[in-house]
């Protein structure tokens, strides 16, 4: 990320890119190096690493489409933005107030039960929709990252810039809730 002390600077495309990269990877990874009990594990019947697993595909296949979209299309959907883009640090921070507040993710971002046969299948879809979406950033210029919008389901409206914000920092969450939850 591009932070100095004094100011803190919106994420260029390609940082963008390289932490959607780096936080899914890291997602991954520890996916893979799950056993099957810890991958089918529900502690205080929160979601398994299965589960958030299938909640992490679930929300980046539902950004994907956006990016492959004609951009006319999401204007006339969506409309323009009447503001800049937010910093990083402030969209996550809206978030996590959020969820402070009692925010939970809409039912069609809810899991269902995740046998331990779908491990490998989920986790291939995942990154094929990251690569799908990779392709789409990489339709916008810098400043059409902050020309559109898109509807969160408890952020409201978000440039594009800010979801794809969302969607570094939202892997990163399920990822953290995933390695308490495999720890105990």
């Amino acid at each position: 990320m591009n932070n100095s002390t004094s100011t803190i600077t919106i994420l260029t495309r390609n940082e963008i890119i390289e932490a959607l990269q780096v936080n899914h990877q890291k997602f991954i990874e520890t996916l893979h190096g799950l056993d099957d009990y810890a991958f089918m594990l529900s502690v205080n019947e929160k979601w398994t690493a299965g589960q958030q697993l299938d909640h992490i595909l679930i929300s980046v296949s539902a950004v994907t489409p956006a990016f492959l979209l004609p951009k006319f299309l999401l204007r006339l959907l969506f409309g323009k933005p009447d503001r800049t883009s937010r910093p990083y640090p402030e969209l996550v921070n809206r978030y996590q107030l959020k969820l402070s507040n009692g925010a939970k993710a809409p039912s069609k971002f809810i899991p269902k039960a995740v046998p331990l046969a779908e491990k490998v299948r989920l986790i291939n879809s995942l990154i094929s929709a990251l690569d799908k979406l990779e392709k789409g950033i990489n339709s916008y210029d810098e400043d059409q990252l902050d020309s559109y919008l898109l509807p969160h389901p408890i952020l409201g409206k978000l440039t594009l810039r800010e979801m794809l914000y969302f969607t570094i920092y939202h892997v990163e969450h399920h990822h953290s809730k995933m390695l308490i939850s495999t720890l105990k």
